[in-house]
């Protein structure tokens, strides 16, 4: 496979510092939506459901981070993670010879002190990657919130590196210690039953659109998606952002819009395999010159702090490419927009290729 699960508990560093001397504080680039953007954290308990990975802890418990198109711009704006987040990530990823605080640095965009705007707006929910928090998903949260979508973004417990809940707790990943069998597909289908979750939370929430669901998850958290999918009728479209399909789809397929997005390498066997059982609108989109880490903050990140990934996209490009073909995706099958950059070749974004 090509996303074996040392893929997932390993090879996810970021790599070793290119420069001694990380350059400026890291940045977000701007969002291209002409809406202000707010956030605000939820912290969330599933009475009817124990912890998948450390049982002791009790009833599952998640923290998600909610992006959305405000009325005005605010003041304060959102901290990208803790120090001690930062400090735990790259110690996990294996990075040393920059400040452990440095991402925690990192400008972003979206305000804490502003209040959604009116009306209801469709709802996409992200996912990372195993180990990774939600936080590596912030630059697309906050440009699908600058064009008018409410974005719930689960940092799932007890898989990520490093979680804060405002107790002060900050929980680490048990799960990269487990000796499971099948483990890959167990995370898989416990994702699937945290985003179940985290929609019959937001269901009630007055600025969210029930009828227009859709999901987008990098890594393992676009392998998860299809299973989310099955499970979940409300999510009307899914993108499986470089995310090996450790669990199959059924052979009687899914018919709901999908979009697969990955790097221009090997092919993924399981990715073909799913391929045919995708029945409904679907896409295959791979992109020149990118890495695992380019369908998130990283690769952008990286380079600002000194760290080499082997990326080919220089800059902000990994951002850009990520954010307008997923936007695009989203506004097609969530707003029922014409996207004609789903189906040609595009002279602003020359680096992606349409497979299938």
């Amino acid at each position: 496979m090509k996303r074996m699960l040392v893929v997932l508990a390993g090879l996810l560093a970021i790599a070793t510092p290119a420069s001694a001397d990380p350059v400026n504080t890291p940045y977000l680039p701007a969002p291209t939506g002409s809406r202000p953007v707010g956030t605000t954290s939820l912290h969330l308990t599933d009475e009817n459901r124990q912890d998948p990975w450390v049982p002791s802890a009790g009833p599952r418990e998640l923290m998600v981070r909610l992006w959305f198109p405000a009325k005005s711009r605010g003041t304060h704006r959102a901290q990208y993670m803790t120090p001690t987040e930062s400090e735990l990530v790259l110690e996990g990823t294996g990075v040393t010879g920059v400040p452990p605080d440095i991402l925690s640095r990192t400008r972003t965009n979206a305000y804490t002190d502003a209040a959604p705007a009116p009306g209801r707006h469709p709802l996409v929910v992200l996912s990372p990657g195993f180990t990774w928090p939600v936080s590596t998903l912030t630059a697309l949260a906050e440009d699908l919130a600058s064009h008018g979508y409410v974005v719930a973004g689960i940092d799932h417990t007890y898989e990520s590196f490093a979680t804060t809940f405002p107790d002060g707790r900050v929980t680490t990943c048990a799960a990269c210690t487990l000796d499971v069998d099948d483990f890959p597909t167990l995370l898989i289908e416990s994702r699937a039953r945290d985003v179940s979750f985290v929609l019959d939370e937001l269901s009630g929430y007055r600025f969210v659109d029930p009828s227009r669901i859709g999901m987008a998850g990098q890594s393992l958290g676009g392998a998860s998606v299809g299973e989310t999918m099955l499970t979940d009728q409300r999510v009307r479209a899914g993108a499986n952002l470089d995310g090996s399909m450790f669990k199959p789809l059924p052979e009687s397929g899914l018919s709901r819009p999908f979009l697969f997005f990955s790097e221009q390498q090997i092919t993924d066997p399981t990715w073909e395999r799913d391929w045919p059982r995708l029945t409904g609108w679907k896409r295959w989109l791979t992109v020149a010159g990118s890495v695992h880490q380019s369908f998130t903050d990283y690769d952008m990140l990286a380079q600002q702090i000194g760290v080499d990934l082997g990326s080919g996209l220089p800059g902000t490009r990994s951002v850009e490419i990520t954010r307008r073909y997923v936007r695009a995706f989203f506004d097609l099958h969530l707003n029922g927009e014409p996207q004609p950059l789903l189906d040609s070749p595009s002279r602003c974004y020359p680096e992606v290729i349409r497979k299938r």
